[in-house]
Order: C-alpha cells, then structure tokens, then sequence
C-alpha cells in the first residue's frame, strides 16, 4: 500500500492511494479519515483511487494514520444482496439441473459455511456454526431444497440485520453534523478591520467571527455587534428562529436566517459544542448495555441448548430433516439484536428533541433512579437574573439614571449580573452615559470615570473593603433588600454610595409540572439542594411538591448528601447545572446537566439538555422507561415465539425452510419494532 501525492498546498493535498478498491465503501472511510486530528475536509474516489484532504497539521503523520486505516470496510448491504441474488438464482435453477446441483448449492452457500467454520475455530459454539451446520446437514442428505432456500432466507435476515442496524447508526450520527470547515474572522492588517476567510480549526478564543444571512456559526461564543435571527433547531431540537442581540450566548451549528453578527469566540475547534456532540454520539454507538451484556451471554448459552434438542429430534424423528430444522431456531439473533437497535433508535429521536443521551448505559440507570435531586439555583431556577428593583440613596439621581450609569458600564461585561442589568435598562429606553474606558477587577467588579469622577460597581466586599466607600448611612435599606432573597449590586460614585439595583432568580414556570410528571413515571422521592435559608426553600419546597430537601448547603456538601443517599440503597439521578455541580454529576447514578449549565458539568454529566427546557427531564426519564419496556417485551416475544418454532422443529413438525423463514421472520420484525422505537407522550403543563 502506497501513497503518491498529485498537488499540495498549504492546507490541501490531492493523492494515490493504491489501496483503494471497488468494493471499498468511500462513506465510511471518509468519516474515519475526518476523525483523524488535524483532517477538517475528506473526499474519496475509489475509481480513480484518489483522495483529496484538507488539513491543518503534519502531513506525514496524518498519512502515516491513514495508511493503518482498514480499507476491508466493505459496503456490506451490497454484499448481502449479491448473497441474496446467489442464493434465489440457487433455489430457482436447482430444481431444473439434472447434474451439478451439489455444486450449486455448495458454491452458492459458501460464505455461510466458510463463516461457521471460521467461527467455530475462533468463538467455538454460535449461532453461525448452528447455522451452516444446518445447511452442511441438508446438503449431505442431498436435499438441495432445503439447503438453499435455509441460504436464501439467512441472506435476506442477513441483509435486514445489516440495513436496521447501520439505518439506526446513521440516524444517530446525523445529529453531528452540520461540520463548519471555514468562517469569516475580522482581522487587523495595515491598521485597517478587514474580513479574512479561515479554516474553523485555526480561530482562537478572543477572535471576532462574522457571520451573515444563511451562514452557519462555527464557534461558541458572544454577540459584540449586530442582531441576527437565528434557527438553533439542529442544537435544540427547537422549531423556530430565534432573535439574538449583543451579550447573548450563541452555539456552533446553529444557522443565521437574518441579519449579519461580530460573534467574540469563546470556544473553538474541537471544544465547540458541535465537536463535544460529536464525540459523545460516536461513543453512543459502540457502548455497551447491561442488558445488551446480558442478552449476549444469555444467546451464547442458549447455544449448547439447540444443539442438545436437535440431539433429541434425531432420536424422536430417526431423520436428519428435523435435525436440520432445530438448528435453524436458535435464540442468537433475536435477543442480541435488536436490543442495540432499540438505544440507538431512543438515543436519536432524544438528539432531535434537545437532548443528549451518551450512550445505552445512561438509559438503563435513568429507568431505574427512584430517587431525583436537583440543584435548586440554575436547575430548578431559570438561571438567568433579572432587575428586581433600583434604589438610589441620592436625591439628585433618580432610579432611571442609576440603572442608565449601571449599564452604560456594565455593557462592556459578558456576566449574568452584567446582561441583567443591561437588558432593564432597553427595557426603559436605555441611553448610554458616555464615560472612560472600564477597569476589570476579577471576582469583584468594575471601575471607570464618569464626568472625571470616579464609578465603582460591584460587590460590597470591593466597594466597602477595597475602595473604602462607607455603607453605614444605608445599612437598613440594604438589610430589607438582602431578606427578600435578591442578589444585590451595589454601585458608588466619588466614592459615595450612589445605590443599589436587586436581582433575583425565579423559579422555572414547568418546574411544579415536571415534578408531578416525573412521580408519574413512578419516581419515589424529590430531593431538592440549597445554600438558601432553611425557611426560604421550605417555601419553594413546598410550593413545588418536592419531598425532602438540604439547605444552607457549602459546594462541598452536595457530593456528600448524594453519596449518602446511594449507600442507602436509593437509584440516584441528579440534576445540576454548576462547576461545583461536577462532582455530584460523577457520583450519582445519572447526571443530568443543564443547558445553561458550565461546560464541566456538560462534560462530566452522562445526559446533557440542549434545550433550556426543564421538562425535558420528564422526557429523558420517560423516554428511559418506555425504551426498556420496549427492550423487556423484545425480550419475552424472542423467548416465547422461538421456543414454539424449537418444540415445533423438534417434533418434527417444521422443515428447515419453514423453520428459517419463522426464526429469521421474527429476528427481523422484532428489528423493525426496535428501530420505529417509542413513542413519547405530548408535553402537557
């Protein structure tokens, strides 16, 4: 195997890959070659045995990768017909031979037989080897009949097997894309703003990505300039589009419908949303169930099981016919696949309903939690503040200029407390207090001038401690907004207390809904976490139907309480949104975070929300329920159906054909119920 390089430039390389064959699927080999590190563009030509790449990094070493990628990945779906057509030309034209019928039929049902013989060396007894046994039977007993059409109908399961598998895989990778390859970056050159076209890979955090109408957004990041109509629905599952203006957050893959944006880049590259999804999905596909586990060893042991009662056929019957039909029924394909099938169906249709479900295992541990814990500020909140009320505690500035000072500064800040205070101010009419440029003071506040005196805004901590700006006038006032449970900013002018502006957090609209759902999907117990008073989430427990609840809780004592509730025998899912939330996403059963959530907890949490829907929790838990129902009754039909077509094979009752088109029959509507999946009820509030 051996590359010859065509053309190359800086970033493209068109070259010979003599590896290439007809039966190489290009798909699938150019999905393998654009996960490699450094490959954001892949085209493959097997015909002409040409590849052409897009790449950002060592060359050597991307080819070096790509001459150990497998090229055996054939088109399997096309092989399988051409064994269809082999084996129903077989059974059609057997009949008519008066010679070579044995090496028709031998020829015709050859990668059975060569697939059971290799199996048998390699795993010993599978159903494969069950199954070119069969066929080895009939062909020794020259019932060419039965030999061929057992042939025919293993290639059409075959075939069914292969298309409901890799349709179900196909659904689920089509939630990674769109793949931006390249965006427009707004660049200095000759001390000029001017817009330079680069590739996705190569755009750092800080830069300014302009995106226009019908453009698709390849960075996470925030609006510094300009208003946009935006359709989120391959991130959210939303219909719609939605308005979006300087401050707010936008993600990767979404698409710009109207309007132009400057977008400052928070996360690029493979730390985007649309790459980490990407990840997580391709995971999805290759773990492995509990229950999938559990299947798989049960069909392997079942094996010696068949074998023994073809034993006993031949004993009952005295002819190798019914011996021949019992080695068709075997429990195998029926209960190792359409179990896969069936998580992988769930996993997509959760894709396109704003949720992210990484992998089988999360199902399985989500339909059994008994007991849900949510993070109250962020989860059970909406996460997003919003201006309460100003008091100005200075005769010549009125509650409108205040909140005019606060956000003329506060504009400048991409912060909760900063968009909050901004989007009350437009909400009044805002009109921008021209002052000097701002001074960042992390974790504390802001610092400017304003008609060459200075603005401090903040927390008190800075304004009191730090900037020695005195409180004591104002104590009373302060203390009365604190008792409303407000978040307080505090804002100073010469170094006098100007006044305050309260923000508050408000419980989400769906939350009390989605308790009671959840209870009706049979959730035993709510728990509810808060640094809050004691008196204060009593209030919101109560008003919301929770059961328990810890409060005045530290960061640190939220892993705690989760860890103790495990110990006591209880499933656990926990719900938060925070980076000290983490932990708790780890510990528990299921994780599930938030998506306005840090992206610590998106990572650590094995269900992500990527819609800002709290009743998409119910959705996930139902979802996690019906799918291991549908899973369980899989389950019992395969067990059921199939000890009736063994007994009735065993007595003599069923002839291989029969037999094959009854088990293989089964296996593929069991595969075809697997992939429709489940249904999910509407969302009702």
């Amino acid at each position: 195997m051996s590359f010859k390089i065509v053309h190359q430039t800086k970033n493209r390389v068109r070259f010979l890959h003599n590896g290439l064959k007809r039966n190489t699927d290009e798909r699938n080999l150019e999905n393998e070659i654009s996960n490699l590190d450094g490959v954001f563009g892949v085209r493959v030509n097997k015909i002409s045995q040409c590849i052409v790449l897009k790449f950002n990094g060592n060359l050597d070493e991307i080819l070096e990768k790509i001459s150990k990628i497998s090229l055996t990945t054939k088109q399997q779906n096309s092989i399988s017909k051409k064994n269809i057509a082999i084996a129903g030309i077989s059974c059609l034209i057997t009949p008519f031979l008066t010679k070579s019928k044995a090496l028709v039929s031998i020829s015709s049902s050859f990668p059975v037989l060569r697939e059971g013989f290799y199996e048998l060396l390699k795993q010993g007894l599978t159903s494969k080897v069950l199954e070119a046994l069969a066929i080895t039977i009939s062909l020794f007993r020259k019932d060419y009949l039965a030999a061929n059409s057992t042939n025919l109908m293993l290639s059409i399961g075959e075939y069914m097997e292969e298309s409901t598998i890799h349709k179900s895989d196909d659904l689920i990778k089509e939630l990674a894309k769109p793949n931006i390859k390249e965006a427009w970056v707004e660049i200095i050159e000759n001390e000029k703003k001017v817009l330079k076209k680069i590739s996705a890979n190569d755009i750092k955090k800080g830069d300014i990505v302009v995106v226009g109408a019908g453009e698709s957004i390849a960075i996470d990041g925030y609006i510094v300039e300009g208003s946009a109509s935006i359709n989120q629905v391959s991130m959210t599952g939303e219909a719609g589009s939605i308005i979006k203006e300087r401050g707010q957050h936008v993600m990767s893959g979404t698409v710009v419908e109207e309007g132009k944006i400057k977008i400052w880049t928070e996360f690029s590259g493979e730390n985007t949303s649309t790459q980490r999804i990407k990840k997580y999905i391709q995971n999805s596909l290759n773990e492995k169930s509990q229950i999938g586990l559990k299947a798989t060893k049960l069909a392997d042991k079942l094996v010696p099981l068949t074998l023994s009662l073809a034993g006993i056929s031949y004993l009952i019957n005295k002819n190798t016919t019914s011996v021949a039909s019992v080695l068709q029924a075997d429990y195998s394909c029926a209960l190792k696949l359409p179990t896969p099938v069936a998580f992988k169906s769930s996993i997509s249709k959760a894709g396109k309903a704003g949720i992210l479900i990484k992998g089988a295992k999360s199902i399985e541990a989500l339909a059994k939690s008994d007991v849900f814990v949510f993070d109250k500020t962020g989860t059970l909140t909406n996460g997003v503040l919003r201006v309460q009320d100003v008091i100005s505690f200075d005769e010549f500035w009125d509650k409108e200029s205040l909140l005019n000072l606060a956000a003329s500064v506060e504009e400048h800040y991409f912060h909760p407390i900063a968009e909050a205070v901004v989007d009350a101010a437009k909400k009044l009419g805002f009109e921008h207090m021209h002052h000097d440029e701002v001074e960042f003071i992390v974790a504390h506040g802001i610092k400017t001038h304003y008609n060459k005196k200075e603005v401090l805004i903040g927390s008190r901590h800075f304004l009191e401690d730090d900037e020695k700006v005195s409180f004591q006038e104002n104590t009373q006032e302060i203390q009365s907004a604190l008792n409303t449970g407000c978040a307080v900013l505090y804002i100073a002018y010469d170094k006098k207390l100007l006044g305050i502006i309260t923000l508050k957090d408000e419980i989400r609209s769906n939350a009390k809904a989605t308790i009671k759902k959840l209870k009706n999907l049979g959730v035993k117990e709510i728990v509810m976490l808060t640094g809050d008073i004691k008196d204060k989430a009593a209030k919101v427990a109560k008003d919301l139907g929770i059961d328990n609840f810890y409060a005045e809780l530290l960061p640190t004592d939220k892993a705690k309480i989760i860890e103790n509730l495990i110990n006591s025998g209880k499933n656990i899912t926990f719900c938060g949104d925070g980076i000290n939330d983490a932990p708790s996403l780890v510990k528990a059963n299921v994780g599930i975070s938030m998506q306005r959530g840090a992206d610590i907890a998106k990572v650590t949490a094995d269900i992500s929300l990527l819609k800002d829907d709290f009743y998409a929790v119910a959705t996930t838990k139902e979802l996690a329920n019906k799918t291991m129902n549908l899973i369980n009754k899989n389950f019992k039909i395969t067990v059921l159906i199939n000890s009736l077509i063994l007994f009735g094979a065993t007595i003599g009752r069923l002839s291989p054909a029969i037999t094959a088109v009854l088990h293989n029959g089964t296996t593929i509507g069991l595969l075809l119920n697997s992939i429709k999946g489940i249904n999910l009820s509407k969302k009702s509030e």
